[in-house]
């Protein structure tokens, strides 16, 4: 088991829907330590891509793609679910669905923050249908970057994001993959990687 995969057995909540609940260290109440520690094991597995960016989407990729773009020492961009008087010029847009909330949001980044002379490494918390990352992609794509790799923190191996990512050819790099979780028992089983 790895430093992720123990925190989450030890700390992660399985809730009935196939939602596991993390936010006491990830995405809510945040582990800077922790934080560090994937900042550096994102730049070790992408450490041969020239990555020019660091690119998520609000809310809770934010505070780990900061992380990983420090380590970088790149800028890092998010994607806003909504516009907002102090954004001007011209965006990029894509929408997305997500998984937790049941939603779909317009995602947006400025044009002045992303071109085709960036390489990104997209960042994110989760990946379950994939909808994030595939309007991350979009975007990146929008913009005439190159996607240069996509760094999950905790695949849920069970839904289809991941298999859909991967048969685009991306270079999808998740730092725990969880095949299954049981809610009545409070179980958790991880992916060999």
């Amino acid at each position: 088991m790895n430093f992720l995969e123990e925190r989450i057995v030890k700390e992660g909540v399985v809730k009935p829907g196939n939602v596991l609940k993390v936010d006491g260290f990830l995405n809510h109440q945040m582990d800077i330590g922790l934080m560090e520690e994937i900042g550096r094991e994102f730049k070790r597995r992408f450490a041969a891509k020239a990555v020019t960016k660091v690119l998520t989407i609000e809310a809770s990729g934010i505070g780990i793609a900061c992380f990983v773009a420090k380590e970088f020492g790149v800028p890092m961009v998010f994607a806003k679910k909504s516009k907002s008087i102090n954004i001007d010029g011209d965006m990029y847009v894509a929408e997305v669905e997500s998984f937790t909330h049941k939603n779909k949001n317009q995602v947006i980044v400025s044009k002045k923050f992303l071109g085709p002379q960036d390489h990104v490494l997209i960042i994110d918390d989760f990946l379950a249908n994939g909808c994030a990352l595939q309007g991350l992609i979009s975007i990146a794509e929008s913009a005439g970057a190159k996607v240069e790799g996509l760094g999950i923190v905790i695949e849920k191996g069970f839904q289809v994001g991941g298999k859909i990512i991967r048969n685009l050819g991306y270079d999808l790099q998740s730092l725990a993959i969880v095949d299954s979780m049981d809610a009545e028992k409070g179980t958790i089983q991880f992916r060999e990687q």
